[in-house]
């Protein structure tokens, strides 16, 4: 619950700050106003860290440089076009903004730069109440305009106007509804939520790399299921990830499986948890939890009801994996997220046939090969799609894949295992084999390369006379 008291001690404590009262200080002696605005202040009022001091003033951008200039050891005006100064305060960076009041043509979502000249202006132009908070600091007073606090104490994501207008303005504040409900846990009022769901389709005029930025920023918050569930429930991921809503699969009463939808939930959550678990104090892991989300929405392409109520979704790793390819692309994002991402959904299912039965020393070769740099991700996902209610089941799965991460552990001890290479190299077989670069060179690669992954290390003597044994062979073929 929200101690409004302490809340205010701490944007007290804030407003004493050296940064703040150097800067404070500067603009009042300036004749100026001064005001810390957004985020750093709604996050003081309900007890989080503040990492980044974010101020609002009614000096102009050229106002802003004279007046910073002496207290600061480094300035930058990269923003200035949008009213923006940078600056670095006794060794902190900050941002310094014109107030602003912006309006949109609503093709471009490029706003035209309009300086304001209230505080309070600038306050209702902001995507949410909770944000639309700002601390005077030139006299140290809240500035609360449209009702921030009430929201923050319901818990509640509400636009400063009409949210038609606020989403009108800029369609990329509905998908910034479902990343704050992520942060903080907090619910899209219904007239907020009711006018996403009206207007999701101008989504459609927001560039890809704007829509990624927000998907990945909701993935890296406290709760991502939340803000999934806010995404799918009002409609805003059928317009950037339409694969989402499709794992919520129909179920006859004739035909009985899984719950896709909430199955991909619990993946994703529980995916998060071990990776807290095991590398505790990491950056959160985009790829992994895309990876997680993901991982099933190969399923409704490849369903198939069998008779007697079964149902099938064979080849839905390797489906869900260009799926997954194909949309990330269209989203815009890098290649390294993409590839890991895709290749950990083609592998997911991979280990369940480890668990029906002991593999070989070469079949786990064979996984730590072909999951390569993917391998300690793909220990997380296997684990976390484990969702079932059977704890018998459960505990023989756990029981499986600490087997294979034992063994997988004594082969890398024994054989370096992540860097598994034929005992001859390309330059060797060509010297061996009398022949010059070509296919031939790369069939009797692959041929050492299978040797090694079956039979572990064979010392170079006997690859070589595997080699020419094999090399008879396909001579005399």
């Amino acid at each position: 619950m929200l101690n409004m008291a302490a809340g205010l001690a701490r944007l007290g404590d804030l407003a004493q700050s050296p940064i703040v009262a150097t800067l404070a200080r500067a603009f009042a002696d300036a004749g100026h106003d001064l005001a810390i605005v957004g985020g750093p202040v709604r996050d003081a009022l309900l007890g989080r860290d503040i990492h980044d001091l974010d101020f609002t003033t009614d000096a102009r951008p050229d106002d802003i440089l004279r007046i910073v200039t002496p207290v600061s050891s480094a300035q930058w005006d990269i923003g200035r076009a949008f009213g923006t100064i940078g600056a670095r305060v006794k060794g902190e960076q900050v941002e310094i903004t014109t107030y602003r009041a912006d309006s949109y043509d609503g093709e471009t979502r490029k706003p035209a730069v309009e300086f304001g000249d209230t505080l309070e202006g600038d306050l209702t132009r902001r995507d949410f109440t909770v944000n639309a908070m700002a601390l005077r600091v030139t006299e140290v007073k809240l500035v609360d305009p449209t009702g921030g606090v009430e929201d923050l104490v319901a818990g509640t994501l509400r636009t400063p106007i009409d949210p038609r207008v606020s989403f009108g303005d800029d369609p990329l504040r509905m998908l910034r509804a479902t990343r704050f409900a992520a942060q903080l846990g907090f619910d899209i009022a219904p007239e907020t939520r009711e006018a996403i769901e009206d207007l999701r389709g101008t989504l459609e005029i927001v560039s890809a790399e704007r829509i990624q930025s927000e998907l990945s920023r909701t993935m890296c918050e406290k709760d991502p299921v939340r803000g999934v569930r806010a995404m799918v429930e009002t409609g805003l991921s059928d317009e950037f990830l339409p694969e989402l809503s499709g794992l919520k699969l129909e179920v006859d009463e004739h035909h009985h499986h899984k719950d896709v939808y909430e199955h991909s939930l619990t993946v994703l959550q529980q995916a998060i948890d071990l990776e807290h678990e095991r590398f505790p104090g990491s950056d959160p892991d985009v790829a992994l939890r895309l990876a997680a989300l993901l991982h099933d929405i190969g399923k409704p392409r490849t369903r198939k009801l069998e008779p007697g109520g079964a149902v099938t979704f064979h080849h839905h790793d390797v489906v869900g994996s260009r799926m997954a390819k194909k949309r990330l692309q269209k989203l815009k994002y890098d290649t390294a997220t993409i590839s890991s991402v895709a290749k950990l959904i083609e592998l997911h299912l991979r280990f369940f046939g480890y668990a029906e039965g002991v593999w070989t020393d070469s079949a786990v070769r064979r996984y730590v090969r072909d999951a390569g740099g993917e391998l300690d991700r793909l220990h997380i996902l296997t684990r976390a799609d484990v969702t079932t209610r059977n704890r018998r089941k459960a505990r023989r799965l756990a029981g499986a894949y600490d087997d294979i991460e034992a063994r997988i552990a004594a082969l890398r001890e024994q054989e370096e295992v992540d860097a598994i290479r034929p005992d001859l190299d390309g330059n060797r077989i060509q010297e061996i084999l009398g022949i010059s670069p070509g296919p031939e060179v790369g069939k009797a690669y692959r041929f050492l390369l299978e040797l090694r992954l079956d039979e572990g290390p064979l010392g170079e003597e006997e690859a070589e006379r595997r080699l020419r044994a094999w090399w008879d062979e396909q001579a005399s073929g």
